[in-house]
């Protein structure tokens, strides 16, 4: 630490940090309009401006040195401020009492109040531009803007979609989008980071106007002679009575308004946000200190939670009748829930039900549907969604370096000199998690390397893109890992002393040469030494994969030769290293943590370990199954045969994410009971006997577990909607109505069960999960949680890590005389997989309002395609009728459909081809015909939707062109 006097006083500092960072955090009041924490010093308000060593300095822009000497009070300095924020002024009309923004974080009134300004120097003067209201979530009002560049920097550098700027040399300098387009024609992806950032009311959130004062709803006109009546009593009196009004007006709403801390439902990132909500009505979502995603958020996590409020959530139980359902009293639909299992347990035995529990339900809920079926039912007849996408990386990582979870966190990513992208559309996928790749490669010279089918965002940005055949992914990492053996490019030191089975895993590599994986990945032995000479390079590299990969047959394999890769390059143990399988859902890795599979208790316990068993069976004082039960795949067999009677199942859409769908459906019409637990009535709920209401997540509380292992709360928002109820509760009903004696009467009581009886979350608590604070599994009874796995030891009995030698399956499905082309399927940005919560947005709805089918240029034209055309495409499974997009994001017989539809939802033509290792569906292993239909409609992707666009990528707000322009100097 250093020392730096300030204004007299004596502060520590640490060397180079921030002056400004030293003001806030020692409470010292420096005025700063376009400085943010998460942005940096953007340098375009000046309103930071102190003295030091006699000169005028921009405090966001100067580092501390061991005994400066600054002054934030000498006359230069408070002119130079006053002055500097006269400017701003002038580019914005205070009418704070009838502003939606009056709510005590309005950092332009903020500083009026810090500064006592009483009287404008510079007259406002609006700009000769319209409000933009094209964007359905946020609006835009150039004559408010103050041109901080705060949003410019946001979209640039921190979302780097690289969107927003400022062309200084304007007369009238205004934020553009996309050079001069409206913003609802532009290439903004509508990721909310410039309204979250945007330091006054000229951005703002579309369900924030006319909501969130007591008088901004008023007519336009009314607004306009209220501002004109207290802007003709300004002169007189001065602003300080008037920001008196507006301050008592914001704490007035501070009695109706609640801010409300959720962790988001969407994908496996795990951004954390508060929720400001009128009543029902939601004003707003504001993230600022979430641990993985800070001030960043994706159109879903920012404006998607329509669905909460949709008139199609159920709100009473339902019992089938005839073809159709009626509406019951829980008492009688609980009743006919225990009463059917019960009966069919006893006729069959209990391995004749099984359960299924959900990826977007909490940690808790998950613990409590396989405590049901394990200690209630007697079954470990118990699985959760993890099979269709994650468990095979699980499988990878469980058999090489012992944790089934990410090695280190989303900021080890940001860390690494390379990292590796192997099947995973990451900027639509996981788009937050994806801005921290983009911002390491464009500011930070992070290399980027992208294997992928497709070529999307990350595969354009990448240093390397490779497009190897579909499938074959294992054969060009053994391929590589094999050319660095050979060629003395291991980390040989690191092989000695952490990793075992070198010599087996040595040989199962010689089948694997560069010019053999030319040949079957269709790659050239150019770039494979390319890549190989890249990772054997960089000092710390990071690989992450997803569903391309998973959704093999060779899923658990290629993960394997993953990390069999990073341990070959010494990538573990450190950090900015390891292995990254990115997870789906928001708690698809919490739903396994916490034991919803068939073979494994909480903690991946082992049901065939009676050291394990003997501890829950004390806990919970019933006897427990003591072989492994059934995964989702071969319980949809088991109903074909006759063998699985009844199920349970709660939070998922298995009839339409299952591989094979009329398989899955026909299945599920030969149930003889069948329980639905769900918000809405879901395609699955049209099977069901009983359809049972539950909450979403912002209608309980409880804890989520994200892709980086790390485990947050999530308070309740709203009350439950009608009669709906949290998941657990409706989970300890059914409970007790068969036999239990549950008496949970909060989650954090479930939560302290699960930490005594499972060694991964012994010192997981509400207590140490309060507010935005978060633990990353394994967490030891005092609380110390791991960040970073392995810095010690791999979690094997000898601490080694382990070479796994794995080969190589060619995909069993191939393309023929009769069905010709691959059919590719993954997530779309603006939508969450099928589309059951986005489709209820209607903004959303408007820029993708349907599924489509990507087709290449090349087959187009071969086939007389255009966008628009209606096409059906036959698997050996089913059919689909859908429009047709062309684009060079696909190439020659690729084809790529998204899965956002319930109505083609693209598993009518997946098959029922698996990983052997784990059971999950080969959905990537797709062969289809396509016969071209005589109908064309309009282009399935409006001109709305942001592909359209042209983004301008910049440096930033590139502040020097404004101080260049002739009208510009430092204010004095």
């Amino acid at each position: 630490m250093i020392s730096v006097t300030v204004d007299e006083d004596i502060h520590e500092a640490a060397p180079h940090e921030r002056l400004i960072d030293l003001f806030n955090r020692s409470g010292v009041r420096v005025p700063h309009v376009c400085y943010h924490p998460r942005l940096g010093p953007i340098q375009t308000c000046d309103t930071c401006l102190v003295e030091v060593g006699g000169k005028l300095v921009r405090a966001c822009a100067t580092q501390t040195s061991d005994g400066m000497v600054v002054s934030t009070r000498s006359s230069a300095a408070k002119s130079a401020q006053r002055a500097a924020f006269d400017r701003i002024l002038g580019n914005h009309l205070l009418y704070c009492t009838v502003c939606d923004n009056n709510n005590g974080n309005c950092t332009v009134h903020n500083t009026t109040k810090l500064l006592a300004v009483e009287h404008q120097r510079i007259p406002f003067q609006p700009k000769p531009y319209a409000v933009d209201h094209t964007n359905p979530f946020y609006r835009y009002d150039p004559s408010q803007c103050i041109l901080c560049g705060r949003c410019v920097e946001a979209c640039q550098n921190v979302q780097v979609n690289e969107t927003l700027s400022i062309r200084w040399e304007d007369p009238h300098p205004r934020v553009l989008w996309d050079g001069g387009a409206k913003i609802g024609e532009s290439s903004c992806v509508s990721c909310g980071h410039c309204v979250t950032v945007c330091p006054c009311n000229a951005l703002m959130e579309t369900t924030m106007l006319g909501h969130a004062g007591f008088l901004t709803a008023l007519p336009k006109s009314a607004l306009e002679g209220m501002i004109d009546v207290v802007k003709g009593v300004e002169p007189e009196i001065g602003y300080g009575p008037i920001l008196r009004v507006s301050e008592a007006e914001a704490a007035m709403r501070e009695t109706r308004i609640r801010r409300t801390k959720t962790v988001c439902t969407y994908c496996g990132v795990g951004c954390s946000f508060d929720v400001w909500t009128k009543d029902r009505h939601i004003l707003k979502v504001e993230p600022a200190d979430g641990p993985a995603n800070g001030i960043s958020t994706c159109v879903k996590g920012k404006f998607a939670w329509d669905y909460v409020n949709s008139p199609d959530r159920l709100t009473a139980p339902l019992i089938r009748d005839g073809d159709g359902f009626r509406a019951a009293t829980w008492d009688e639909a609980l009743d006919l829930v225990a009463r059917r299992l019960t009966e069919i347990k006893a006729a069959s035995g209990p391995d004749s039900i099984g359960l299924i529990a959900s990826s977007k339900c909490t940690n808790e809920e998950s613990y409590l549907m396989q405590k049901l079926a394990r200690a209630a039912i007697g079954t470990n007849n118990v699985d959760n969604c993890s099979r269709y996408c994650q468990a095979p990386a699980t499988m990878g990582l469980f058999r090489t370096v012992g944790y089934g979870g990410d090695s280190g966190s989303i900021a080890d990513i940001e860390q690494a000199a390379l990292v590796v992208i192997i099947g995973s559309n990451t900027a639509e996928s996981h788009p937050v998690l994806a801005t921290r790749v983009k911002q390491a490669h464009k500011l930070r010279g992070q290399q980027l390397i992208v294997a992928d089918r497709r070529e999307h965002e990350m595969a354009r940005r990448a240093d390397v893109f490779l497009r190897p055949n579909p499938g074959t992914d294992l054969v060009w990492l053994s391929a590589i890992s094999r050319h660095l053996l050979d060629n003395g490019l291991a980390h040989t030191e690191f092989l000695q002393r952490w990793v075992n089975g070198l010599e087996a895993y040595r040989k199962s590599l010689e089948p694997f040469t560069l010019e053999v994986a030319s040949r079957v990945c269709g790659l050239s032995v150019e770039t494979l030494k390319q890549v190989a000479h890249m990772i054997a390079a960089a000092d710390r590299v990071c690989i992450l994969w997803a569903m391309g990969v998973t959704q093999h047959v060779n899923g658990s394999d290629t993960s394997t030769a993953i990390s069999n890769l990073l341990l070959l390059t010494g990538n573990y143990m450190r950090p900015g290293t390891g292995a990254y399988p990115l997870r789906g859902h928001n708690n698809v890795q919490g739903a396994s943590d916490h034991g919803s599979m068939p073979n494994v208790l909480p903690g991946y316990q082992s049901v065939d370990d009676p050291e394990v068993r003997a501890r829950f069976e004390a806990a919970w004082q019933v006897a427990l199954p003591t072989t492994p039960g059934l995964d989702n795949h071969e319980m949809v067999d088991a109903i074909h045969q006759g063998k699985l009677k009844a199920m349970y199942l709660f939070g998922e859409e298995i009839e339409d994410v299952d591989a094979n769908t009329n398989y899955v459906g026909g299945a599920l019409e030969k149930l003889d009971f069948f329980v639905v637990q769900d918000i809405f009535l879901s395609e699955t709920s049209r099977f069901a006997d009983v359809v049972l209401p539950a909450s979403p997540s912002l209608e309980k509380e409880g804890t989520f577990t994200s892709t980086e292992r790390r485990i947050q709360r999530l308070y309740r928002v709203f009350e439950p909607l009608g009669g709906s109820r949290p998941d657990w509760q409706i989970i300890q009903d059914v409970a007790n109505r068969l036999g239990a004696r549950w008496h949970y009467e909060h989650p954090s009581e479930i939560m302290r069960e699960i930490a005594a009886l499972t060694p991964l979350f012994a010192g997981v608590s509400y207590e140490r999960l309060e507010g935005y604070r978060s633990l990353q599994w394994p967490v030891a009874a005092d609380g110390t949680d791991e960040p970073l796995l392995y810095t010690e030891r791999f979690h094997f009995p000898d601490g080694k890590a382990r070479l796994f030698p794995v080969s190589w399956t060619e995909p069993s499905l191939r393309p023929d005389t009769e069905f010709d082309l691959r059919l590719n399927n993954g997530r779309l940005l603006e939508h969450f997989h099928e589309g059951n919560l986005t489709y209820r947005s209607e903004g959303i709805r408007s820029r993708t309002p349907d599924t489509f089918v990507e087709i290449s240029p090349e087959l187009a034209g071969e086939r007389g395609i255009q966008d628009g055309t209606w096409v059906q495409l036959t698997s050996r499974y089913g059919q689909v009728r859908v429009r047709a997009l062309i684009t060079d994001r696909v190439r020659g017989k690729d084809l790529y459909m998204p899965m956002n539809s319930t109505e083609r939802p693209v598993n009518r033509l997946t098959g029922n081809q698996i990983d052997p290792a784990t059971d999950t569906p080969a959905y990537k292993d797709a062969v289809v015909a396509m016969r071209v239909l005589p109908e064309i409609g309009e282009s399935p992707l409006p001109r709305v939707n942001h592909r359209f666009g042209h983004p301008t990528p910049q440096r930033g707000v590139e502040v020097e062109r404004k101080w260049q322009r002739p009208d510009y100097r430092l204010p004095e």
